[in-house]
């Protein structure tokens, strides 16, 4: 991706909520920076190769905004550590217009409109959502996972037990019987996989080549870690929409 061609995210800053919106390409690789970590003006200007005036300006831009803070390095009065300061909700990505089947009138009818099914009426126009979102490169991924989070706390209430097999065999049934799909748990060392078949998040959305399942991950996410009683590190190395067979989910250090 050029730098032209940055996505243009989307913050939200201070008490009202206020959106902001980052077009700039060089404001949004010193957000991507600071997404990762804490930084010093020094390390910015030296990993982005730009000059001091260019990233003095914009940083100045982005704290005025209210989407950048700054503290003083405890170990040198004289420098600033930056660091994000507000609510990362989505991003704008440039795209190249395109009709996607899941807009196009006869699947709608059929599907849709036509389906007899409540709950796949349902189905359908959360992926028609989606997929018109993915084809005008407007993604909420950031909210998408806070929803599934506390989504997931909900379920745990209701299949939460202390037993590893009991718990994960009552988060399967409470998945199928929900129509959310068909799900596989298997530990290996101190990993786990979770393997999603007939996922409802994903499954007939467009092939983007990157995951897309933010809700499921979410959830999982919130039912895992309130099991385990700790923070986990959980990936989706495989979806739909990267052209797989399946979701698959990757949980590590579970012991």
């Amino acid at each position: 991706m050029t730098l032209e061609n940055k996505p243009i995210k989307i913050f939200a800053t201070g008490e009202e909520a206020k959106l902001n919106i980052v077009k700039s390409p060089v404001k949004s690789m010193i957000l991507s920076l600071l997404s990762e970590c804490e930084m010093d003006f020094d390390n910015i200007v030296k990993i982005l190769d730009k000059s001091k005036s260019t990233i003095s300006v914009h940083l100045k831009s982005l704290t005025e905004e209210g989407i950048v803070s700054y503290k003083q390095n405890p170990t040198d009065k004289r420098k600033k550590i930056f660091y994000i300061n507000s609510r990362f909700l989505g991003e704008l990505e440039h795209t190249n217009k395109m009709e996607l089947p899941e807009q196009e009138i006869d699947y709608l009818v059929k599907n849709l409109v036509n389906s007899g099914d409540n709950f796949e009426f349902v189905r359908l126009m959360f992926h028609t959502l989606r997929s018109i979102m993915i084809q005008e490169g407007f993604t909420l991924n950031p909210l998408l996972y806070e929803t599934g989070i506390k989504i997931g706390l909900s379920i745990y209430n209701n299949i939460k037990d202390d037993d590893y097999d009991t718990f994960t065999s009552n988060l399967i049934k409470f998945w199928k019987h929900n129509g959310l799909g068909d799900m596989e748990v298997a530990k290996y060392g101190g990993n786990m996989k979770i393997t999603l078949t007939n996922c409802f998040e994903c499954e007939f959305l467009p092939k983007i080549g990157k995951p897309s399942c933010l809700l499921d991950l979410g959830i999982l996410y919130s039912v895992f870690s309130s099991f385990l009683n700790k923070d986990i590190n959980i990936i989706e190395i495989k979806c739909y929409t990267m052209g797989d067979e399946c979701c698959l989910f990757e949980v590590g250090e579970i012991n």
